[in-house]
């Protein structure tokens, strides 16, 4: 449940428009943020995500890493166990072809082929998937340890399980700094951007499952 709940808060994050109106000052700011992401070969990110359970009063979080190379949508997703910054719990990698997802707790890696539709869970596109699917408007400024960030409120055109995406932009930076995924059994999903670090020197090796480096893990072939 908690994979299901990253993966439709990292797609959404990368999303870009909402709300019953399109709003002229929103795509301005979404086409600025956008230009920029466009013009790096690689990303590098760690970030942080909240789940906020509202009808139970629960809370937890979870930090991850990943590297992008959006143009070839190749990436790794790097997962850690919660409370840990460094304890891997699961390493998503990807070539633009294929896809290993490596658990560390049933010390196996699954292969199937990547999934590049529209409609897929792709990393690779976090920063980039502004333009398609939602309606969006910017509701004002707000300031947070003396940084102020453009809000933008997303509603998707179809129905969705969730009902609002909030993006909070960096006025200064023109980067996406975090977004909150609204879903109607009234939880509230907050991925963070903690660093970003563009141009990141990344070889073709950085987007393949390494098995030297993990002697004695299972490979389980379902492409």
């Amino acid at each position: 449940m908690k994979k299901i709940i990253l993966y439709t808060l990292l797609l959404t994050a990368t999303i870009n428009q909402a709300f019953a109106q399109k709003d002229a000052q929103a795509r301005i700011i979404l086409d600025a943020m956008s230009k920029k992401y466009h013009a790096y070969s690689t990303i590098k990110s760690d970030f942080t995500f909240t789940i906020q359970d509202q009808q139970n009063n629960t809370q937890g979080s979870q930090d991850g890493t990943l590297l992008i190379q959006a143009k070839t949508n190749k990436y790794k997703l790097t997962l850690y166990n919660e409370g840990s910054k460094t304890a891997v719990q699961e390493e998503i990698t990807s070539d633009g072809k294929n896809q290993w997802t490596y658990t560390t707790k049933d010390k196996e890696v699954q292969l199937n082929k990547a999934e590049n539709s529209e409609e897929a869970f792709n990393p690779a596109k976090i920063f980039t998937i502004y333009d398609k699917g939602f309606k969006y408007l910017y509701t004002g400024d707000a300031t947070l340890k003396g940084h102020v960030y453009q809000v933008i409120e997303l509603t998707p055109e179809q129905d969705k399980e969730f009902f609002k995406v909030r993006l909070w932009v960096d006025k200064v930076k023109k980067q996406l700094f975090s977004a909150t995924i609204f879903d109607k059994s009234g939880g509230r999903f907050t991925y963070t951007i903690k660093t970003f670090t563009p141009n990141v020197p990344a070889p073709d090796a950085a987007f393949t499952y390494d098995a030297k480096a993990h002697p004695g893990i299972e490979v389980v072939d379902l492409r």
